[in-house]
């Protein structure tokens, strides 16, 4: 099992019910088969828009089901999600564990923000990284520039005079990410 790959996204087709009581997820409508989808042990599960509900590290499969590490990088106090849908990447498998990008992605924080902050690792290829170098969000040009394509953790939030910041960090520096997930609206294609 490799610490990562370089698929932002291997498999996402339909949606998946989750157990974490029995650290069990089944593919529910839309899924063709997992064991014909090119996942493997070692991938992460990302499970809802945003990793709403939590991320997982997946340690086997069947054609419906697959079994997860664990449960700790899910939303505390959650014991099943229905029909949710899910995103299964490469990424590195030890940011599920690291406490800064434990899920959800979205949220917001403080009070008397408006603006949506999050924290999540994102799959960035070499195109994605130049677009997001000029592209403007919250006013600012090159928003979510990134020092290098890769693996890479980026966190948002407001400075003390109101103005967007956004704070990355390279986890895995490489230029062959391929498979681009949903994650266009912060790293676009074009």
């Amino acid at each position: 099992m490799s610490l990562w790959g370089n698929k932002d996204s291997v498999y996402s087709t339909g949606t998946v019910n989750v157990n974490l009581g029995t650290n069990t997820i089944t593919g529910t409508t839309g899924v063709v088969t997992f064991t014909t989808a090119g996942i493997k042990t070692g991938d992460v599960i990302t499970v809802g828009t945003g990793a709403t509900y939590g991320y997982a590290v997946i340690t086997g499969f069947t054609s419906t089901t697959i079994s997860i590490a664990g449960t700790s990088g899910f939303v505390s106090g959650l014991t099943t999600v229905s029909a949710s849908t899910y995103n299964i990447s490469e990424e590195p498998i030890y940011n599920v564990f690291n406490s800064v990008y434990r899920a959800p992605e979205a949220k917001t924080v403080g009070a008397g923000v408006s603006t949506p902050h999050f924290t999540g690792v994102f799959g960035v290829d070499v195109t994605e990284t130049g677009i997001a170098r000029t592209t403007t969000v919250g006013g600012k040009a090159g928003a979510y520039g990134v020092t290098h394509a890769g693996w890479v953790g980026v966190t948002t939030y407001n400075d003390c005079n109101g103005n967007l910041r956004v704070k990355s960090e390279t986890f895995v520096a490489g230029s062959s990410i391929t498979t681009d997930a949903a994650d266009d609206t912060r790293f676009p294609d074009s």
